[in-house]
């Protein structure tokens, strides 16, 4: 069972701390792109194992480089040796190499560009692999921070934005480099004025790029960052939809999505708006470019210094030579959207995991169940105590109800003891042993959890119940929905206990999820049971019939219940009144309602009119 990261301390949080938990109020921190050569080297690794493919396919690159400057020049020889003197004899020798020439280079291009986009796959494989597993390992704190349409944009809309750029511009990037280089080597052997003149282009280009890409990388990590922002706007439209009509705040949700919206639209066209101005400033220096060639090679021509084939032979280089340029300022959109993905990625993978086992971490062969809380100091948010010198005593077996009002630190008690959160002072001991010197996985194992909300998966009845302990059968899942009382609705479904569950259960009632939820923590028969308000969602006569399963389940082990239902906790051993982070009142149940405090005011409050 997935907890939910806070309890009714989550409201306390909200009122004082001014927590708003669905914003996600760490994104400028963590999206904040300062340095997009570190987000390339950070990339670089996931290629390492690839190195033998990445070399075959430079080496591609490298020959239909090579190939593509043999045409022009091939062309140059033809007009000079061919065509202008009008020998016929050995043209068709050198058109048929051409065609070659040209045939290879296309099949090279085709052959590099399905070995890059097979690495650039396997690479964002892992690098997705790496930054679901992280987040699993991330605390609850971080969740509280950052929303589920938030996080789904960084695998999503930042692994694709890295994808394109790997695996479409990698390719055309070396090829457009070497290309370049090539053309420049050539130019300059075939003439050095008409290659001084070329070269001349390359400074102006690059200035505009740099100018222009500035503002461009600036624009797309703030089109990603509100991407990402209006990716948590619907996700919580259509996951609350029933909140969402219930209350008729369709026309706020609209207004909310129609804000994100205008962010994105505006952050798009400030990115998009710089981006297609490299588009018409390369065309128009490359147009320049012929001139410029056409121009000075007519002259240099007229007085003897080339010839006509070489000209020729430029004009072809040049057009070329702008190619590369424009691919590159087209190619550097893609690639600064790729590095500000990959900084947010970065970003979580780098955030610290929940604080690992001790060195010396313990395991626990046998779990008695006693449990001692000693001066537990605990705050959500710096300056905001939820729990203040908490000190109780949970004796092996017992029973223990925790009530009071919302917002009082109940459910942060269970936080702690799961260790979903650490404490800040004090301690707490399962057996004598402190918990921190317990392995997680090992002190989880030992303790189930019945959570007010419950979590199903889109998945058959039977697994959800089986999520519980993934080796048992299919029979003892049955006896444990028997158990909790499942059973009989579980058979009037269509499929029965093969029944595949919608998204979040929605083909159930909220009472049957829960029923669900209980049978689950049955068949993980744990040594320590908690329930956090695990009847409230169903009626008076399954309530009854749930309770008695549930003593049946806590007898012989220790049970902390969490309960506004006073009428649920009337067999509990000890009960402890919980206000403003401290226990209040403590005792049994006709002890409490006989000293006439706080708990008694509770109890009557419930059952006014009522005999006790």
């Amino acid at each position: 069972m997935t907890p939910q990261p806070h309890d009714s301390a989550h409201d306390t949080r909200d009122v004082r701390a001014g927590f708003m938990p669905r914003r996600p109020a760490a994104v400028g921190r963590i999206e904040k792109a300062k340095n997009p050569r570190h987000a390339l080297v950070r990339l670089l690794p996931y290629l390492r194992p690839y190195t033998r493919v990445l070399t075959l396919v430079f080496g591609l690159i490298l020959l239909y480089t090579l190939l593509g400057l043999l045409g022009p020049y091939l062309m140059g020889v033809a007009i000079d040796r061919h065509i202008a003197p009008k020998q016929l004899d050995g043209l068709g020798l050198i058109a048929l190499l051409m065609l070659l020439a040209y045939l290879l280079n296309n099949l090279f291009q085709a052959v590099s560009g399905w070995l890059m986009a097979a690495v650039s796959q396997g690479a964002l494989k892992q690098v997705r692999q790496d930054l679901f597993t992280h987040l699993q390992t991330l605390p609850l704190s971080f969740f509280d921070h950052n929303s589920a349409g938030e996080l789904m944009s960084r695998l999503t809309n930042d692994i694709d934005a890295i994808n394109q750029a790997v695996s479409d511009n990698v390719v055309a990037l070396l090829a457009s480099v070497l290309s370049l280089v090539g053309i420049l080597v050539a130019m300059f052997v075939l003439d050095v004025w008409l290659a001084l003149a070329s070269v001349l282009v390359a400074p102006i280009m690059f200035l505009f790029t740099n100018f222009v890409a500035r503002y461009t990388r600036r624009g797309f990590r703030d089109l990603q960052r509100s991407l990402g922002e209006m990716n948590g706007v619907m996700e919580e439209a259509i996951s609350g939809q029933k909140v969402i009509q219930a209350f008729r705040r369709n026309a706020s949700v609209i207004e909310n999505f129609h804000v994100a919206n205008d962010k994105v639209f505006h952050a798009g066209v400030y990115a998009n708006s710089y981006a297609l101005l490299l588009m018409p400033l390369t065309n128009v220096l490359g147009n320049f470019f012929v001139i410029v060639l056409a121009a000075l090679g007519g002259w240099l021509a007229l007085r003897g210094l080339v010839s006509v084939g070489i000209i020729a032979t430029f004009i072809i280089y040049g057009q070329n030579f702008i190619q590369p340029l424009r691919q590159l300022a087209n190619m550097y959109n893609a690639i600064q959207a790729a590095l500000a993905g990959a900084e947010r990625v970065f970003a979580i993978i780098d955030t610290p995991t929940e604080v690992d086992d001790a060195a010396d971490a313990t395991t626990l062969p046998q779990v008695r169940g006693d449990v001692v809380f000693a001066g537990v100091e605990f705050a959500y948010t710096a300056g905001a105590p939820i729990l203040r010198n908490m000190t109780l005593h949970a004796r092996a077996g017992e029973m223990v109800a925790l009530v009071g009002p919302t917002g009082a630190g109940k459910t942060t008690l269970i936080n702690l003891l799961t260790r979903f959160y650490e404490i800040d002072e004090g301690a707490i001991c399962m057996d004598g042993i402190d918990i921190r010197d317990i392995k997680k996985a090992d002190l989880r194992r030992r303790l189930g959890l019945v959570l007010q909300e419950t979590f199903l998966f889109s998945a058959t009845v039977l697994e959800n119940i089986r999520y519980g302990r993934l080796d048992a059968s299919d029979e003892e899942c049955i006896e444990a929905a028997r158990l909790a009382d499942a059973d009989h609705f579980i058979h009037q479904l269509p499929q029965g206990y093969h029944t595949l569950l919608s998204e979040r259960a929605g083909n159930l009632s909220q009472g049957q999820r829960q029923l669900l939820a209980i049978a689950r923590a049955i068949l993980a028969d744990p040594s320590i049971l908690i329930l956090d308000e695990a009847t409230s969602s169903v009626d008076t006569r399954t309530e009854a019939r749930i309770q008695a399963a549930l003593l049946r389940l806590m007898r012989g082990r220790t049970s902390f219940v969490i309960a506004h239902r006073l009428s649920t906790i009337r067999n509990a051993d000890q009960v402890l009144v919980i206000d403003g982070g401290q226990i209040v009142e403590q005792g049994a149940h006709d002890e409490l309602l006989a000293r006439q405090g706080v708990y008694h005011h509770l109890y009557m409050s419930q059952f006014k009119g009522v005999a006790i």
